[in-house]
This record gives C-alpha cells, structure tokens and sequence, in this order.
C-alpha cells in the first residue's frame, strides 16, 4: 500500500514539474482532468473576486467619511463616534477570550492527551461541539439573555454578553485546539517519553509550542466571530452608545454599532466607515497572529 502511494505521490510531482504544453497534452489524454482542472480554477478565481469585490466595496464607500470626530472620545448625534464601540468591542473580545481560552485548549488537551482513545465519551463530547458550533447565533442570544439578563438579573450587561460568546465560540476553540494536537507526530511523544519526560511536561514542552501555529488559528476564526457578532449582543450586551463604568453596563460592539446606525438609516455613511475600520482591525489581528505563530514555529525547530 505503502509503495503505492509512493508512485501516485511521484507521479502528481511529475505533472507539476511539466510545463504548460507538456500539461495540455497529458489533459487530452485524460478530458476528465481538464475539465476537473477548469472548474477548480474558476471557483478559485471567483472566490478571489468576489473577496476583492466586498473589500473594495467597502473601502470605496467607506473612506471618505473617515472623519476624525468620528473618533471622538463620546458618542453623540452629531458626531456617530464610533469609539466608544471600538473600546467596547476589545473589551467583549478580551473577557470572552479568557473565558472560553483555558477551557477550551484544556479541555482539548485532556480530549487529545489524558483520555483513552476509542472511549465513547470522548465521541459523544466532539458530536456535541461540532453540533453546537453550528447552532445560529440568534439561539445563543436568546439562551444568554434568558440565563444571564432574567434567570442572573444582569438585565444588558458587558458580562453577560461576553459570558454569551465565550459559550459560543467554546466549541470552535475546542475543535480546532483538537486537530492540531493531533497533527503532531506521536514521534515527539515518544522521544519525550523516552528522555523520561513525564505526560504533563511533554504536553506543555513538546506537544503544545508544536500545535501552536493551529491553535492560533482556532483563535483567529473565535476573534473574527466575536468581533462580527451582533445578534447574540443585542439580546445580551445591549445598544448604548457609551462605554460603560464597570463590566455590569450596558454597550455596544463595533458590529452592533454599525448594525444601529444602518437600520436607523440617517447614518448610512458612518455605518461604511464603521465597517472599513472594523474591517482594518480584523486584518492587524491576522497579521499579528500570523507573525506570532511563524516565529513559534520558527523556535521549535
């Protein structure tokens, strides 16, 4: 089998080596690969214009109206300052962070590492997370309202809102953190081991540092979730344009924000520059994760 594979693997090189005509030639010999060949790159390129599109969209409509009072220090009719929803926002980002972080790499590590695999608890757990990563949003806005706004007697709360997405986002942390410590190697374990490393201590030094690259990923897609979250907030967090003086005030995110300003439909512009900033923030967040992880990966070997 193993041979096999091996001559499949170094056949595919083969065509990647050839040159265009050397390509076509050997299409001809096979129509179906051509045609297979032709609807990939049509929905690569699609998919690339259709990105460049949304994102030239936005900053055509959104730009111009980058105004600085649209950063002023407090929201008002005049201004649609959107900074005190950027505040909020890192502040709804960094609590639902550290709520649904831990558990959900730990809860992984003990899923990947500690548990006996085959165990049918372990099966049930990932059936569960998989079924709750795809629940709609609006559902967990409406648990968490009922939990934390009526059930806890928050009412519109910063708290309740980033309890709300850290349960939301818990599944995709999971799930991911899962995969990658599973693309390590058992080798690495196994050398660990052998150097008479215990299983806490290989996890934490070996296995961990070398999963980093796909756990940041998890983080990635979690961050990207929360920061373009809005129906889970409106029932939970609340639409006061304000920052509030403690983490049991009501306020807005940037996506609520732009979400109020749009339906109010007298600050239809503010809402574009809301989303190219918005958009801007999502960007640094990716780059500063890529450049983290690269230079983990870099470390480990």
């Amino acid at each position: 089998m193993e041979t096999i594979m091996e001559e499949k693997y170094m056949e595919v090189q083969a065509i990647n080596r050839q040159t265009w005509p050397q390509r076509l030639k050997s299409y001809k010999r096979s129509p179906l690969s051509l045609i297979l060949l032709v609807l990939v790159s049509l929905s690569a390129l699609l998919t690339v214009l259709t990105l460049l599109f949304l994102i030239a969209y936005i900053l055509v409509k959104g730009i111009p109206y980058l105004t600085p009072s649209l950063f002023a220090w407090e929201y008002n009719s005049e201004n649609v300052s959107l900074m005190p929803a950027l505040i909020n926002t890192v502040i709804m980002t960094a609590l639902s962070l550290l709520i649904a972080g831990p558990l959900g790499i730990f809860a992984a590590i003990y899923l990947v590492e500690y548990a006996r695999r085959g165990n049918k608890l372990v099966s049930l757990v990932r059936v569960t997370a998989e079924t709750l990563s795809g629940i709609p949003s609006i559902v967990y806005g409406l648990f968490g309202f009922l939990l934390f706004a009526v059930t806890f007697g928050w009412s519109y709360t910063i708290l309740g809102g980033a309890m709300t997405l850290a349960i939301m986002i818990l599944p995709l942390i999971m799930r991911t953190t899962e995969e990658a410590l599973k693309s390590v190697p058992d080798s690495y374990r196994e050398g660990s081991f052998g150097l008479g490393a215990g299983r806490l201590r290989t996890v934490f030094r070996i296995v961990l540092p070398s999963a980093v690259p796909g756990i940041l990923a998890g983080v990635i897609l979690a961050v990207g979730r929360i920061v373009g979250e809005t129906a889970a907030l409106m029932y939970t967090a609340g639409t006061v344009a304000g920052i509030p003086d403690n983490l049991f005030g009501s306020g807005r995110t940037l996506a609520v924000h732009m979400y109020v300003l749009t339906n109010e439909g007298l600050y239809t512009n503010q809402s574009y520059a809301t989303a190219v900033v918005l958009l801007a923030i999502v960007v640094c967040i990716n780059a500063v994760s890529g450049v983290i992880a690269k230079k983990v990966a870099g470390k480990n070997k």
